[in-house]
């Protein structure tokens, strides 16, 4: 316990005694919420898709379907445009200017996915972090044209 004495004096004294256990029961609950918060926020950077066994191939722009059915498909959208991932496979979509960009292609790289796999539900977006709203809705608006239901991703692409 903690014992405050306001000393001499004219008057009564004063003797406050400060009852620490409620704090100490407190600190000790935030120190636990803490720690299992964030073991939380590491399960969230996973990355989804990515072959750590196979060096990506830069030069190989003809995306071929994977034999199973049951691959990943996410669009990273980045400041120098979309990223298109099917399973270990990457196909980038360059900007066609420097505040444009290609909704088209992505397009049409979507529905040829769709085409490929027509029982996939939905395309995964990882959207970086500078990248202003209006371009997350013309993404997504990509995805529903060619008929799939996009879903958002937190964390960002790595």
């Amino acid at each position: 316990m903690a014992h405050i004495d306001s000393g001499g004096g004219r008057g009564r004294d004063t003797n406050v005694e400060l009852n620490l256990v409620p704090f100490i029961d407190l600190m000790s609950v935030l120190i636990t919420f803490l720690l299992i918060s964030a073991v939380w926020t590491q399960v969230s950077m996973i990355q989804l898709g990515a072959s750590f066994a196979s060096p990506k191939n830069e030069s190989q722009q003809e995306i071929t379907p994977p034999p199973n059915e049951d691959v990943v498909l996410r669009v990273d959208v980045v400041a120098a445009g979309y990223v298109l991932k099917i399973g270990n496979q990457t196909k980038p979509i360059p900007k066609l200017d420097p505040e444009t960009y290609d909704v088209a292609t992505l397009t049409n790289e979507l529905q040829q996915v769709k085409k490929k796999y027509p029982d996939k539900p939905g395309v995964k977006l990882a959207i970086a972090d500078e990248i202003f709203y209006d371009h997350v809705v013309k993404a997504m608006d990509a995805g529903l044209k060619a008929g799939f239901a996009p879903e958002l991703l937190t964390g960002g692409p790595y």
